[in-house]
């Protein structure tokens, strides 16, 4: 056989991960002794291949000695033309002896030449070599494309495009390669791979069939790799591949799976502009989509616009609409899909059925998911373990275990064997409904079934006894795990902490913490947060905050739930320092804040009454990428209001409809509570005639509400009229619409309706309560009914809804009919049944009292509201000190002052007004001026009769030289008066027609700069009359002369 000139051999060598690239090394040789044996050797192997028993004949010889890779390179290369599967057996005999499992180029020259003798097999067999050699994927590919561009390039060559040859490669041999890799490498679960081989694929060269491509999206669908499918199919349109039905259809399964059913649509559509007919699995495909985001009409129109197009749906099309309706509780309907499936011919399966009698299961219909069941047993359609566990899971939730007892029976009557998941329903049903010995039953059943429960099962029975408070027998089951060779995991320490926190039992729930890192099982981010929250709650905050401590230590990072654990316990308690640090602490973390988050936040600031701060937390949301929600702008109108912010809240309710949010009830009743707060019921009602045009029906709290505002606007008839416009919208009253309008009435002594109301109430099955007891206590007192108002008052006694309230309306009506005795009397009873006087009993029997001139006993009764730990307070201060000056006992005036203070109780202007007069009373006229001249300081309005009658005291005593001498020694001992002071000092004189003793009394004042030397009397009195104002005048010419004469001395 006459030998083709030698040409260069290409040589790969694989350098390694990360080193790169396939290195081509050429390996031209000059003619020497060694090349000359090699070519002796390809020779003679070539001769040997031509026998079927090639192999004997070679191993006897001396050609095994002689081989090398470029001996084996060059017998594989001058035999193209021979039996490839030959060529195969001698290369993997030579890879026995030589390794040549990185000589990739081999492996691509016998791929390519399998392939072209239809031995796809084998040739498989060779590409899967090649990829389980590790090398990757991009260094497998180049040997393949350099193989063929190597049997491509020379005419002479075996596999040439210009060859006549019938062993020429069957058209595209390169696309049939490409698939094969790409099928190898999916073959192998290399899905990545596989994908990445197509983004290799820059020309015409060497490119995967549509086939190929189609199989590949769809693996990548059923793997759910959504990224590599759109990488795939965006680089099939690049290169010009496709598309066909089958595209298309994988195309719309895509978009369908991630809930876009709408561009599947346009996508259909497309596929009929294209000439690209859908089939009826494209169909399919659609209408699933469709029913998986509940567009079930559209999906219903889709099927029935098959018929149209020459399609007919099937048994699939019909049991996806019969699923499809079932789970939006369109059960009915899906049944409706069923009977049409059958006179279509169309048989259903489990499948159909299933679906159905889960359907009629969810709405509660146990009846006719068994007429469902009968159905298909009698359709010869046997119950699977899915049919059994949507039967045994419906009627546990309706309660019927027995029921489901016997189907776990049928089960076993037709060979198969309940599962732990239908076990897993019966003991949550009967933990549910506290048979605690039932469950324990259904594990020992298990038991002899030789089914273990799982962790879940025991995780199930504790999260249902936690759920009901029964923490006792959720502490059992877990110790009931050991016996069954279990251990609690981190979920069900954590199902057990949440349950201890949610039932305030902490420091339990603080033990089993520990207890759970004493077994090793390490506490996640979950089991931190159940903790946290629950310390938070019941505010202790300092521990909460050592375990969020311990979380970070242990590498565990915060998230929302556990940062709005401390943001919204600090603002229920007010600290929204503290509040505001650990949100910005979160927003430093990168932790996202919610609209939650914010709502905690803006209500602690609105309830501290800084409008400002929760009005800039609020515009700084958009900021982070929240936008508020409805019950957001409801917390903050609210609030708003509720601090007097009309014009805010107003704002704010403009903007909530312009960002395209519809206010709902909770809104408007928000919005309206504000607003009836402030008194603007005229403006309450404008917004409750819009909810009504909104479509927004008012609930009872809304009416509630309106009625109430009426009520305290005194508007009684329009609140009669409400209420009746309420009942006529078939909205019944409740205690609080009763209790409102009954004493709206009684204020306005309307006792009549009141108590007509009360008996409606009470026809009604609505008790009276103790707030409506002590409106028509309140109304009959008014109203001088005591007859009934004691009636009223001993039926309350009786059921237990006397209160303190109740007490107080009675002393003060009987303290108003100067019934002291009786009075007094209540306020034993009162410590006999057990009910604490308040501040407001204690200040009706000491201002009566006190009016009554009754010293003795309002001093006892002052005593006394302290042994009840009550602390006076200045309304009860006022009251004692005009009743001791009734009966002219200044000193007990200035004692009580002196406790007042001691008290730290600050006075008012009446309370120094009294004892400036009592001071003027005993002549201690410094006092008197320094309580006067402390009144003006703290800037309390000045009562002109105080300084009147510490004139007319000074007058009536003729103590005038000595108030001088007063004034004279304050001044020299370095005590000021205030300016006001003097000038007030000044005025009563004035008024009092005592000019000359005014003037006297500026060179005084003057003398000591307490008013300006400037000063003329007759500026000073303006508000006396002309007479009095001129002999000011005159007396004022003397001043100047009489101060520097006073000056000099």
């Amino acid at each position: 056989m006459a030998m083709a000139p030698r040409r260069s051999l290409l040589l790969f060598s694989y350098r390694g991960p990360g080193r790169g690239i396939l290195k081509l090394r050429n390996c031209t040789t000059s003619r020497d002794d060694s090349e000359e044996d090699d070519d002796d050797a390809v020779r003679r192997i070539s001769n040997l291949l031509k026998h079927s028993h090639w192999k004997p004949l070679i191993e006897s010889s001396d050609i095994p000695r002689k081989l090398n890779p470029h001996v084996v390179g060059s017998v594989l290369r001058h035999n193209r033309s021979s039996d490839p599967t030959r060529l195969l057996s001698f290369f993997y005999w030579c890879d026995a002896r030589l390794g040549l499992r990185q000589h990739l180029q081999f492996f691509s020259i016998l791929a390519l030449l399998l392939c072209n003798a239809n031995c796809c097999p084998h040739a498989g067999g060779v590409i899967q070599r090649m990829i389980e050699s590790r090398h990757p994927p991009f260094h497998v590919f180049q040997s393949l494309l350099s193989a063929i561009r190597e049997f491509n390039s020379d005419p002479n060559e075996v596999g040439s495009s210009n060859s006549n040859s019938n062993t020429n490669l069957n058209p595209n041999p390169n696309t049939v390669v490409f698939d094969m890799l790409i099928n190898a490498y999916k073959k192998m679960g290399l899905l990545n791979e596989a994908c990445s081989l197509l983004s290799f694929a820059e020309d015409g060269d060497f490119l995967p069939s549509l086939v190929c491509c189609n199989t590949l999206l769809a693996d990548l669908l059923r793997s759910d790799m959504k990224e590599f499918f759109w990488k795939v199919y965006d680089k099939m349109r690049e290169l010009k591949i496709g598309p066909d039905v089958y595209t298309y259809t994988n195309l719309i399964k895509a978009l369908c799976k991630v809930g876009k059913a709408e561009e599947g649509k346009r996508v259909l559509s497309e596929m009929w502009e294209k000439g690209c007919p859908p089939s009826a699995v494209t169909y399919n495909v659609l209408i699933d989509g469709l029913c998986r985001v509940g567009a079930l009409d559209e999906a219903l129109e889709l099927k029935r616009s098959m018929a149209d197009k020459g399609l007919a749906p099937d048994s699939y099309t019909f049991t996806t609409l019969v699923d499809g309706f079932c789970k939006r509780g369109r059960t009915k309907e899906g049944r409706l899909m069923l009977e049409e499936m059958g006179t279509m011919g169309l048989r259903a399966n489990h499948v159909t059925y299933t679906a159905l009698i889960n359907g009629f299961m969810k709405q509660g219909d146990v009846e006719e998911a068994f007429r469902v069941k009968n159905e298909m047993t009698c359709r010869g359609i046997k119950l699977n373990f899915m049919t059994y566990s949507a039967l045994v899971s419906g009627v546990c939730k309706v309660g019927d275990f027995e029921k489901a007892e016997c189907l776990l029976d049928e089960m076993s009557r037709s060979g198969m064997t309940p599962n732990v998941q239908m076990y897993n329903y019966l003991i949550e049903g009967y933990c549910r409904e506290s048979n605690i010995d039932k469950a324990y039953e259904l594990l020992a059943e298990m038991k002899q079934r030789n089914l273990l429960p799982t962790v879940f099962t025991f995780n199930l029975m504790i999260t249902v006894l936690c759920q009901r408070g029964e923490l006792h027998h959720a502490n059992n089951v877990m110790r009931e795990m050991a016996f069954w060779g279990l251990n609690p995991n981190v979920v069900v320490y954590t199902t057990l902490i949440k349950g201890y926190t949610q039932g305030g039992r902490l420091d339990e729930a603080v033990k089993i913490f520990e207890e759970m890192k004493d077994t090793e099982v390490l506490p996640d981010v979950f089991c931190y947060n159940s903790l946290i929250f629950g310390l938070c709650k019941a505010k202790q905050m300092e521990q909460a905050a050592a375990y969020l401590a311990g979380m970070r230590a242990r590498g565990l990072k915060p998230n929302l739930f556990t940062y709005s654990a401390f943001i919204d316990a600090y603002g229920r308690e007010g600290e929204m320092k503290m509040a505001c640090r650990y949100f910005n602490e979160m927003l430093s973390c990168g932790v996202a804040p919610n609209d939650v988050i914010y709502t905690c936040l803006i209500d602690g600031h609105l309830k501290e009454g800084n409008i400002s701060e929760a009005l800039t937390t609020f515009k700084s949301m958009p900021c982070q990428g929240v936008l508020p929600s409805l019950q957001l702008y409801s917390v903050l109108i609210h609030g708003l209001l509720s601090n007097g912010s009309l014009e805010d809240a107003m704002q704010v309710f403009s903007e909530l409809k312009s960002h395209g949010l519809v206010p709902d009830v909770y809104t408007y009743t928000c919005l309206i509570s504000g607003i009836c707060k402030q008194g603007d019921v005229t403006l309450a009602f404008q917004f409750y005639k819009e909810m009504s045009q909104n479509g927004v029906e008012p609930n009872i709290v809304t009416y509630n509400i309106l009625i109430d505002g009426l009520c305290k606007s005194d508007n009684l008839d329009e609140a009669r009229n409400l209420f009746g416009r309420m009942k006529e919208r078939a909205l019944a009253p409740n205690a609080v619409t009763y209790a409102t309008i009954i004493d709206g009435c009684c204020k306005c002594g309307n006792l009549a309706e009141a108590f007509r109301l009360s008996d409606e109430m009470l026809s009604s099955g609505i008790a009276r309560d103790g707030f409506i007891y002590n409106a028509l206590l309140r109304g009959c007192c008014k109203e001088g009914n005591m007859d009934t108002a004691f009636s009223l008052f001993q039926e309350m006694i009786k059921k237990g809804f006397a209160s303190t309230h109740t007490y107080n309306i009675f002393i003060d009506e009987l303290c108003k009919q100067n019934k002291s005795n009786e009075a007094n009397r209540l306020l034993e009873d009162m410590t006999d049944n057990n009910i604490a006087p308040n501040h407001v009993t204690f200040t009706i029997l000491i201002s009566y009292h006190c009016k009554m001139e009754m010293m003795e006993r309002a001093n006892d009764l002052y005593l006394q509201m302290q042994d009840w730990d009550l602390e006076p307070t200045i309304a009860n201060y006022t009251s004692l000190l005009h009743g001791y000056r009734r009966v002219r006992n200044q000193v007990k005036m200035l004692s009580l002052f002196d406790d007042l203070l001691a008290k730290k109780v600050e006075p008012d202007e009446a309370v120094y007004s009294l004892i400036v007069e009592a001071y003027c009373e005993e002549c201690r006229w410094m006092e008197a001026l320094q309580v006067s001249d402390e009144m003006i300081l703290k800037g309390l309005a000045v009562i002109k009769t105080t300084y009147d009658a510490l004139v007319n005291a000074v007058i009536q005593k003729e103590e005038f030289p000595k108030l001088l001498k007063v004034l004279d020694s304050m001044g020299r001992g370095g005590i000021m008066l205030t300016c006001c002071t003097c000038t007030h000092l000044l005025h009563a004189f004035s008024r009092a027609q005592k000019a000359n003793e005014a003037a006297k009394l500026l060179v005084c004042v003057m003398k000591y700069g307490w008013v300006p030397r400037s000063t003329v009397l007759s500026d000073l009195v303006v508000d006396c009359d002309l007479q009095n104002r001129a002999n000011c005048q005159q007396s004022g010419q003397t001043v100047q002369k009489a101060l520097d004469v006073a000056c000099l001395g």
